[in-house]
């Protein structure tokens, strides 16, 4: 397995880095829209739908609502709003379940889901790579996912004795939350200090760290809690050794939209 976990990163990561740090314009929406694809050909089957047919025309539908929204710069806004309500909402969804079960509108309901989670990932972004230094935004954010998901696994492996949702996703710990929380403000403060950002806007850095994290670890368990829901542990093997996208870029699905939100928040604007 570790082998495998190796061979898959050996390609993936450069694969990664030059789609979102090497394209730019069009060619960036198209590698996006690939990503977005898979995770929707990965989703039908988290909503029940196992037929390569149905599976693909929901990844084609995915992406056509990706293209529609971002078409025109006045959808922005509002979707990355639903996308934020909707994350809110699933944190009730996490604790809750599986009572919250009943709440999803079956198969169909799932399928709509999906789109809500899938589709604004994309658009965030697709947001954040067109704002002023797009990819200092990006690998901004990559770092706090990453470093989010380092922290909690050192702080959760050391003090994780309570779980943080157990019947969602055993292994997560309050501690790890501590602990993935700490780290990505330590990573938010180091970049501020490295771009000399005024010291009256730290709290609202750290802040907006803090917020991002969280937001990410709710991503990560709302995938986990369809998967168990499913009776599933990989969202597929698209990736040998690191299970399917879904897997990958759950945290993502929803720090990316917050992130974009919170940016155009503060002022950030779109040339």
């Amino acid at each position: 397995m570790l082998k495998q976990r190796i061979i898959t990163a050996l390609w993936l990561l450069p694969l990664a880095l030059f789609g979102f740090f090497g394209l730019e314009g069009h060619a960036f929406l198209a590698f996006v829209s690939s990503i977005i694809a898979l995770a929707g050909w990965e989703w039908a089957r988290l909503a029940g739908f196992a037929g390569q047919v149905q599976r693909v025309a929901y990844a084609a539908l995915t992406v056509a609502v990706l293209l529609l929204l971002n078409s025109s710069e006045a959808l922005l806004m509002p979707v990355l709003y639903v996308a934020g309500v909707f994350w809110l909402l699933a944190i009730a969804m996490v604790v809750s379940f599986p009572a919250s079960i009943a709440c999803w509108g079956g198969n169909v309901g799932k399928l709509l889901i999906g789109l809500v989670i899938i589709v604004p990932a994309g658009l965030g972004l697709y947001v954040l790579k067109n704002l002023p230094q797009g990819n200092m935004l990006i690998l901004t954010l990559m770092l706090l996912v990453w470093g989010a998901d380092i922290g909690a696994y050192f702080f959760g492996r050391t003090f994780g004795r309570r779980k943080l949702a157990p019947r969602v996703s055993p292994g997560k710990s309050w501690a790890g939350l501590f602990g993935g929380v700490v780290t990505s403000a330590c990573i938010a403060a180091g970049l501020a200090l490295y771009f000399a950002v005024p010291s009256a806007q730290w709290g609202w850095i750290l802040l907006g760290a803090v917020i991002v994290v969280l937001f990410s670890v709710i991503g990560d368990l709302t995938e986990s809690m369809f998967k168990r829901q499913m009776g599933i542990k990989d969202s597929s093997q698209l990736l040998p050794g690191h299970g399917g996208v879904l897997d990958r870029i759950d945290s993502l699905t929803a720090a990316a939209p917050i992130f974009a939100l919170l940016l155009l928040l503060s002022g950030w604007t779109l040339p």
